[in-house]
Protein backbone atom coordinates (compact mmCIF):
# COMPACT_ATOMS: atom_id res chain seq x y z
CA UNK A 1 0.00 0.00 0.00
CA UNK A 2 1.35 3.85 -0.77
CA UNK A 3 -0.45 6.53 1.18
CA UNK A 4 0.20 9.66 -0.71
CA UNK A 5 -0.02 12.98 1.20
CA UNK A 6 -1.42 15.88 -0.87
CA UNK A 7 -4.82 17.56 -1.40
CA UNK A 8 -6.12 19.42 -5.03
CA UNK A 9 -2.72 20.77 -5.74
CA UNK A 10 -0.88 20.30 -9.43
CA UNK A 11 2.08 17.96 -8.15
CA UNK A 12 -0.54 15.78 -6.06
CA UNK A 13 -2.42 15.72 -9.12
CA UNK A 14 1.03 14.47 -10.82
CA UNK A 15 1.38 11.84 -8.26
CA UNK A 16 -1.99 10.34 -8.52
CA UNK A 17 -2.48 10.00 -12.15
CA UNK A 18 0.82 7.98 -12.04
CA UNK A 19 -0.14 5.83 -9.16
CA UNK A 20 -3.64 5.06 -11.17
CA UNK A 21 -1.57 4.38 -14.76
CA UNK A 22 0.26 1.88 -12.77
CA UNK A 23 -2.15 0.23 -11.24
CA UNK A 24 -0.69 0.46 -7.68
CA UNK A 25 -2.39 -0.20 -4.43
CA UNK A 26 -2.81 3.63 -2.85
CA UNK A 27 -4.32 5.29 -0.64
CA UNK A 28 -5.08 9.60 0.02
CA UNK A 29 -3.91 11.17 3.12
CA UNK A 30 -5.88 14.68 2.61
CA UNK A 31 -3.35 17.51 3.92
CA UNK A 32 -4.89 20.88 4.10
CA UNK A 33 -2.40 23.43 3.32
CA UNK A 34 -4.90 26.03 3.86
CA UNK A 35 -5.45 24.99 7.47
CA UNK A 36 -1.27 24.83 7.99
CA UNK A 37 -0.83 20.76 8.08
CA UNK A 38 1.93 20.28 6.25
CA UNK A 39 3.66 22.40 9.10
CA UNK A 40 2.75 20.04 11.83
CA UNK A 41 5.28 17.98 13.54
CA UNK A 42 3.65 15.40 12.45
CA UNK A 43 4.29 16.46 8.69
CA UNK A 44 7.41 17.75 9.05
CA UNK A 45 8.72 14.57 10.21
CA UNK A 46 8.13 13.08 7.12
CA UNK A 47 8.78 16.03 4.92
CA UNK A 48 11.16 19.08 6.57
CA UNK A 49 10.56 21.12 3.55
CA UNK A 50 6.79 21.12 4.72
CA UNK A 51 5.40 20.65 0.76
CA UNK A 52 2.96 18.08 -0.63
CA UNK A 53 3.18 15.68 -1.85
CA UNK A 54 4.73 12.95 0.08
CA UNK A 55 4.23 9.35 -0.13
CA UNK A 56 4.95 5.89 2.29
CA UNK A 57 5.27 2.94 0.34
CA UNK A 58 5.00 -0.10 2.86
CA UNK A 59 6.29 -2.38 0.42
CA UNK A 60 9.52 -0.25 -0.77
CA UNK A 61 11.67 -2.81 -3.38
CA UNK A 62 14.26 -2.85 -0.56
CA UNK A 63 11.75 -4.05 2.00
CA UNK A 64 9.81 -2.36 4.42
CA UNK A 65 8.31 1.34 4.74
CA UNK A 66 10.24 3.75 2.35
CA UNK A 67 9.01 7.33 3.03
CA UNK A 68 10.00 10.21 -0.17
CA UNK A 69 9.49 13.88 -1.49
CA UNK A 70 9.67 15.89 -4.45
CA UNK A 71 7.58 14.73 -7.35
CA UNK A 72 10.22 14.21 -9.39
CA UNK A 73 11.79 11.94 -7.53
CA UNK A 74 8.41 10.15 -6.77
CA UNK A 75 8.15 9.46 -10.75
CA UNK A 76 11.01 8.02 -11.25
CA UNK A 77 10.40 5.71 -7.76
CA UNK A 78 7.30 4.81 -9.19
CA UNK A 79 8.03 4.30 -12.71
CA UNK A 80 11.11 2.06 -11.40
CA UNK A 81 9.16 0.11 -9.29
CA UNK A 82 7.12 -0.64 -11.65
CA UNK A 83 9.33 -1.29 -14.92
CA UNK A 84 6.48 1.10 -16.60
CA UNK A 85 6.13 4.68 -18.39
CA UNK A 86 10.57 5.11 -18.92
CA UNK A 87 11.79 4.12 -21.48
CA UNK A 88 14.28 0.99 -21.90
CA UNK A 89 16.57 2.73 -24.54
CA UNK A 90 19.36 4.71 -22.99
CA UNK A 91 18.34 7.74 -25.46
CA UNK A 92 14.76 7.91 -24.84
CA UNK A 93 14.98 7.56 -21.20
CA UNK A 94 17.16 10.68 -21.31
CA UNK A 95 15.31 12.44 -23.16
CA UNK A 96 12.25 12.03 -20.82
CA UNK A 97 14.26 12.79 -18.10
CA UNK A 98 15.06 15.85 -20.01
CA UNK A 99 11.41 17.29 -20.60
CA UNK A 100 10.62 15.61 -17.09
CA UNK A 101 13.46 18.26 -15.69
CA UNK A 102 11.90 20.77 -17.99
CA UNK A 103 8.74 20.70 -16.11
CA UNK A 104 9.96 20.34 -12.31
CA UNK A 105 12.49 23.56 -13.46
CA UNK A 106 10.77 25.49 -15.55
CA UNK A 107 6.78 24.74 -15.96
CA UNK A 108 5.98 24.19 -12.12
CA UNK A 109 7.89 27.17 -10.79
CA UNK A 110 7.29 29.54 -13.44
CA UNK A 111 3.63 28.92 -13.67
CA UNK A 112 3.40 28.80 -9.83
CA UNK A 113 5.02 32.19 -9.67
CA UNK A 114 2.33 33.51 -12.34
CA UNK A 115 -0.47 32.25 -10.36
CA UNK A 116 1.20 33.72 -7.18
CA UNK A 117 1.61 37.37 -8.39
CA UNK A 118 -1.81 37.11 -10.71
CA UNK A 119 -4.30 35.76 -8.09
CA UNK A 120 -2.72 35.36 -4.73
CA UNK A 121 -0.96 38.17 -4.00
CA UNK A 122 -2.81 40.87 -1.63
CA UNK A 123 -1.07 43.79 -3.71
CA UNK A 124 -1.05 44.18 -7.56
CA UNK A 125 3.07 44.28 -8.87
CA UNK A 126 2.37 44.81 -12.82
CA UNK A 127 5.89 44.42 -13.75
CA UNK A 128 5.96 40.72 -11.57
CA UNK A 129 2.42 39.99 -13.49
CA UNK A 130 3.80 40.71 -16.69
CA UNK A 131 7.14 38.89 -16.72
CA UNK A 132 5.13 35.91 -15.58
CA UNK A 133 3.01 35.72 -18.23
CA UNK A 134 5.34 36.44 -20.64
CA UNK A 135 7.05 33.90 -19.47
CA UNK A 136 3.97 30.98 -18.85
CA UNK A 137 3.39 32.01 -23.16
CA UNK A 138 6.72 31.10 -23.44
CA UNK A 139 7.02 28.10 -22.01
CA UNK A 140 3.98 27.09 -23.94
CA UNK A 141 5.26 28.03 -27.02
CA UNK A 142 8.01 25.43 -26.23
CA UNK A 143 6.33 23.06 -25.12
CA UNK A 144 3.87 23.59 -28.16
CA UNK A 145 6.79 22.89 -30.66
CA UNK A 146 8.12 20.07 -29.45
CA UNK A 147 4.18 18.18 -29.39
CA UNK A 148 4.76 19.11 -33.14
CA UNK A 149 7.40 17.11 -33.53
CA UNK A 150 6.59 14.22 -31.28
CA UNK A 151 3.30 12.37 -30.18
CA UNK A 152 4.32 13.29 -26.48
CA UNK A 153 6.81 14.73 -24.76
CA UNK A 154 8.91 11.63 -24.44
CA UNK A 155 8.41 10.63 -28.06
CA UNK A 156 6.29 8.19 -29.13
CA UNK A 157 5.70 6.33 -25.99
CA UNK A 158 3.67 7.81 -23.44
CA UNK A 159 5.78 8.27 -19.79
CA UNK A 160 5.88 10.33 -16.48
CA UNK A 161 7.00 13.09 -18.35
CA UNK A 162 3.55 13.76 -19.85
CA UNK A 163 2.22 12.43 -16.42
CA UNK A 164 3.83 15.72 -14.72
CA UNK A 165 3.08 17.92 -17.39
CA UNK A 166 -0.83 17.51 -16.99
CA UNK A 167 -1.54 18.95 -13.88
CA UNK A 168 -0.31 22.41 -14.75
CA UNK A 169 -1.18 22.90 -17.94
CA UNK A 170 -4.60 22.04 -17.35
CA UNK A 171 -6.06 25.45 -16.69
CA UNK A 172 -3.82 26.63 -20.35
CA UNK A 173 -5.99 24.44 -22.61
CA UNK A 174 -9.07 26.15 -21.14
CA UNK A 175 -8.25 29.88 -21.08
CA UNK A 176 -5.58 29.67 -23.49
CA UNK A 177 -7.63 26.95 -26.17
CA UNK A 178 -6.63 27.60 -29.50
CA UNK A 179 -3.50 29.12 -29.27
CA UNK A 180 -1.23 26.47 -28.86
CA UNK A 181 -3.17 23.69 -31.70
CA UNK A 182 -0.05 21.11 -30.29
CA UNK A 183 -0.64 21.23 -27.00
CA UNK A 184 -4.52 21.17 -27.61
CA UNK A 185 -4.14 17.80 -29.68
CA UNK A 186 -2.10 16.47 -26.62
CA UNK A 187 -4.43 17.21 -23.99
CA UNK A 188 -7.69 15.54 -25.35
CA UNK A 189 -5.08 12.59 -25.45
CA UNK A 190 -4.17 12.72 -22.01
CA UNK A 191 -8.08 13.23 -20.90
CA UNK A 192 -9.20 10.91 -22.26
CA UNK A 193 -7.29 8.62 -20.64
CA UNK A 194 -8.91 7.03 -17.76
CA UNK A 195 -6.29 7.40 -14.87
CA UNK A 196 -5.60 11.04 -16.18
CA UNK A 197 -9.49 12.03 -15.52
CA UNK A 198 -9.53 10.07 -12.54
CA UNK A 199 -6.00 11.52 -11.18
CA UNK A 200 -6.70 15.06 -12.09
CA UNK A 201 -9.74 15.45 -9.87
CA UNK A 202 -7.80 13.95 -6.39
CA UNK A 203 -8.49 16.74 -3.63
CA UNK A 204 -11.67 18.05 -5.79
CA UNK A 205 -14.12 17.98 -2.25
CA UNK A 206 -11.44 20.65 -1.38
CA UNK A 207 -11.50 22.39 -4.34
CA UNK A 208 -8.30 25.08 -4.91
CA UNK A 209 -9.18 28.35 -4.33
CA UNK A 210 -7.95 29.34 -7.51
CA UNK A 211 -10.27 27.48 -8.89
CA UNK A 212 -12.83 28.74 -6.61
CA UNK A 213 -12.20 32.52 -7.67
CA UNK A 214 -10.27 32.63 -4.44
CA UNK A 215 -13.37 32.44 -2.50
CA UNK A 216 -12.73 32.48 0.97
CA UNK A 217 -8.85 33.30 0.89
CA UNK A 218 -7.76 35.11 4.17
CA UNK A 219 -4.57 36.63 5.09
CA UNK A 220 -4.37 33.93 7.40
CA UNK A 221 -4.27 31.94 4.25
CA UNK A 222 -1.04 34.58 3.13
CA UNK A 223 0.60 33.66 6.63
CA UNK A 224 0.43 30.02 6.19
CA UNK A 225 1.88 29.90 2.78
CA UNK A 226 4.20 32.42 2.28
CA UNK A 227 4.37 34.39 5.28
CA UNK A 228 5.21 34.42 9.18
CA UNK A 229 3.84 30.84 9.83
CA UNK A 230 5.70 29.26 7.00
CA UNK A 231 9.14 30.96 7.80
CA UNK A 232 8.69 30.64 11.83
CA UNK A 233 11.72 28.70 13.22
CA UNK A 234 10.75 25.20 13.94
Amino acid sequence: MITLYGGPTPNARKIAIALLEMALEWRLEHVDILAGDQLTPEFLALNPNNKTPVIVDENSPAGGRFVLWETGAILLYLAEKTGRFLPQDPTKRAICWQWLMFQMTGVGPMFGQQAHFTHYAKERHEYAIQRYNREVDRLMMVVDKRLADAEWLGGDEYTIADMAMLPYLRRQLIERAGHFPNVDRWGTAMLERPAVAEGIKVGVARAETIEGGLSGFTDEHRAILWGDRQHAPR
